[in-house]
Order: C-alpha cells, then sequence, then structure tokens
C-alpha cells in the first residue's frame, strides 16, 4: 500500500507551472498553494489572480493561508469557500523573520488561546477540509504540542500537518518524526507528517512507521518532479533533465506573469540543478540571465558539455 502524497506549500514555488510539471510525471494526490496573506485576498491584490489559480485540477487544491488575526483570515476563508478546492489549511509553521515578527505564521504557537478562536472563526467561514499546518512550537516541548493540537481539533480542525522542529530550527537540523506518530496518536483527527522525506526509502520508512494518513513533500518535489510517481512505482524509466528544465520555463511562462518569470525560474533552477555534478556553477550562470532564450542557452552549453548528465534512469 501507498502512502496518500501532498506537495507542500513553499514560498515562490508552489505555483501552477511546477503542479503542472509535476503533473507531467503522474502528479500527486494534493497540491498546496503558496502562503496568501488573507489580507492580499481579501483586496484583490494585482497578483492575486495568479496565486489563486488552483489549475490543473482545484479538487486536488488546498489553499494555505497566512495572516496576523482571526477577522481578516475568517473574511478571506469566507471568500475562498466559493472557490472549487480541496480544502483550506491554516498557516502556524513558518518560522521566517519576515513572518513571525508580524504574529502571523509560527507566531501563533506562542499564542494558543487566539489560535483556537481562529480555528473556531475559520470553521463556521467554510464548509471544507480545515487543515492546520505547524511545528513543534518555540521548544521540543511534546506535551504542550498536544494540548495546543487538540484546542484546535476541539474548535473544529479536521487534519493536523507537524513538520516536527520547532520554531527556530533551520532544515539543518533533523527533523523529531517521532513527534508525528505519537502526535497522531494523540489526537482523534488524522496527522500528515512533512519533514525531511529525501527519498522513495525514506518515505515508505515513515509511513510504515505509522500514526500519518498522508505524507507531505516540498523541497526534494522541486529537485525531482517525478518523485511521487516513483514513490507509487510508476515513474518513467528515464528523465531527460534538459527537456524537463525547458518545459518549465515554457510553463513559467504560461502560468506566471511576465514579473515573476525571473525569479521563479532562479528559485526553481536553485534545487533543480543540485541533481547535476557540477550544479553550483550552474545555478551561478543561469542566475546571470534573465531570459527564456538565456536561460536555454546556458542549459544547451551546460548538456553539450556534460552529456552524460542530460539523462537519468529512475530506480
Amino acid at each position: 500500500m501507498f502512502p496518500p502524497l501532498y506537495c507542500a506549500p513553499m514560498a515562490e514555488l508552489s505555483h501552477r507551472a511546477l503542479r503542472e510539471l509535476i503533473e507531467d510525471f503522474g502528479g500527486c494526490d494534493e497540491y498546496f498553494s503558496e502562503m496568501l496573506s488573507a489580507q492580499a485576498v481579501l483586496s484583490g491584490g494585482r497578483w492575486e489572480s495568479w496565486y489563486l489559480d488552483g489549475g490543473p485540477d482545484p479538487a486536488r487544491f488546498v489553499y494555505q493561508l497566512t495572516g496576523t488575526n482571526c477577522a481578516d483570515i475568517a473574511a478571506a476563508t469566507a471568500f475562498l469557500d466559493t472557490r472549487e478546492a480541496a480544502g483550506i489549511d491554516l498557516n502556524m509553521g513558518c518560522s521566517a523573520p519576515a513572518i513571525t515578527k508580524t504574529g502571523a505564521g509560527a507566531a501563533w504557537l506562542c499564542r494558543p488561546d487566539e489560535a483556537a478562536r481562529l480555528v473556531s472563526a475559520v470553521r463556521r467561514k467554510t464548509s471544507k477540509r480545515l487543515s492546520v499546518k505547524l511545528r513543534i512550537g518555540r521548544t521540543a516541548d511534546f506535551d504542550q504540542l498536544v494540548r495546543f493540537c487538540k484546542n484546535l481539533e476541539n474548535e473544529g480542525a479536521d487534519l493536523i500537518i507537524l513538520h516536527p522542529r520547532t520554531s527556530k530550527e533551520k532544515f539543518k537540523r533533523t527533523v523529531r518524526w517521532d513527534y508525528v506518530v505519537r502526535l497522531g496518536a494523540a489526537l482523534r483527527i488524522p496527522v500528515v507528517g512533512n519533514g525531511d522525506i529525501d527519498s522513495v526509502a525514506v518515505c515508505m520508512k515513515r509511513w510504515n512507521e505509522g500514526g500519518v494518513t498522508a505524507l507531505m513533500l516540498g523541497r526534494r518535489a522541486v529537485k525531482e518532479p517525478w518523485i511521487f510517481t516513483q514513490i507509487k512505482g510508476s515513474a518513467p524509466p528515464c528523465i531527460n533533465h534538459e527537456e524537463t528544465m525547458l518545459r518549465f520555463l515554457d510553463l513559467l511562462e504560461r502560468y506566471q506573469p511576465p514579473e515573476f518569470f525571473v525569479s521563479r525560474a532562479r528559485r526553481f533552477f536553485g534545487y533543480y540543478c543540485t541533481n547535476f555534478t557540477w550544479g553550483t556553477w550552474l545555478v551561478t550562470q543561469l542566475c546571470r540571465e534573465t531570459t527564456h532564450r538565456k536561460f536555454a542557452a546556458v542549459l544547451a552549453a551546460y548538456f553539450a558539455e556534460h552529456e552524460d548528465e542530460r539523462s537519468i534512469t529512475v530506480q
């Protein structure tokens, strides 16, 4: 049995172009949006039509909201409830200082009573599945995490997604996966595990450890957009890297505004190029360019010199 697989919310990455690329390789069970500002959703900002694009399959798409107060997030939820989607997710896990210093993201973990009121307010605004994505907390206090999540459960949360690091820990710190398993046993609602799932072997190990109803992958899905179907044993046997990278550029031009093209391309290549022996050098060259044609020329030159890296066989 294979686990249900979700693609994580990632800034400047979890947009339609990446989803379309993953779909080219067979797709995953659910995709989460980039973190959406509740205030921006309500104000109808210039870029919101792109951020709110749930394609290619809105029925497998989840809107993730962030904000600093209950009223704005509840109002944004009411607006999003009118759109086709698999669910609404509340971001209580982003630990970026620019987010937490405003009181959003992981800062909610320091306000358990207010976080519970937020879930209650949002629950009244949507009939869709309501999930909360979070970290452990400011410290690795498991009992405190359980109390926090039980309050969310009692107020109407349908699903908890746990990234088992504290709000202060960076990606270099190995996740505490036992917290995911133990939290799954402590709650009545399902738990999804997220963090450091970087291979088929690790994915199946985490799934077999139990405690979760699904697994969420993020950065690995950018480096290897075929990872979801590889886990399920149905990935194509051979991947052409140059074709995949050019395909992403085409999708980026089609599904993102022109103003986003360079930043999103560089962000994607920063992860994808770790597939290559000289990936750091290649990223440096790509980041000097600003047009589709010039990106393509850099790729053509690299693979002409490193023909052995043009394609890989997927195990």
